[in-house]
């Protein structure tokens, strides 16, 4: 089973600093994500949410190959290219994986200004390594939300709220 963590910052630099953190653990198998997306509100109030995965570009690449290859068969791979993107860059936008976007604007929308948050789905972790790894982000961010046991969200808490 999969747990949440919502970490918000007080700027909206540090979430993008974290996710890069957790991406690095991620590649050196301390932690396994399903989901990683920055959520920013500019000052403006306008929330963006920054997902780890352009799921529009990567459904517009393979469409395109797709296209390509079905037009080749019928002799004008140029039309099949272009169908195929614009099919896969549908479908890729269509689409949503991991958390829902939805549920993330609604929790953004208590968030201040200015801030940012880092919402991460996590399917597994080795909890001591990956905690001393947020060590340098003490002091930078307030957990808003986990569905971790209260050890271990007690554990985060006292790593990345105290300075």
């Amino acid at each position: 089973m999969s747990n949440l963590v919502v970490v918000t910052f007080e700027d909206e630099v540090t979430a993008f600093e974290m996710r890069a953190e957790l991406a690095k653990m991620q590649k050196e198998y301390l932690i396994e994500m399903e989901d990683a997306v920055v959520v920013t509100k500019d000052d403006k109030g306008k929330t963006k949410l920054h997902q780890a995965t352009n799921l529009t570009a990567a459904g517009a690449v393979g469409g395109s190959f797709w296209g390509m290859l079905i037009g080749l068969v019928f002799l004008n791979p140029l039309i099949g290219m272009a169908a195929g993107a614009g099919a896969g860059a549908i479908s890729g936008a269509l689409a949503d994986i991991g958390i829902n976007d939805k549920t993330m604007k609604e929790m953004a929308d208590s968030f201040n200004p200015g801030c940012s948050a880092l919402f991460v789905l996590v399917k597994k972790s080795t909890g001591d390594k990956v905690l001393e790894r947020l060590a340098p982000f003490a002091g930078k961010g307030k957990v808003f939300q986990t569905s971790l046991t209260k050890d271990n969200e007690d554990a985060l808490r006292e790593v990345l709220e105290n300075a």
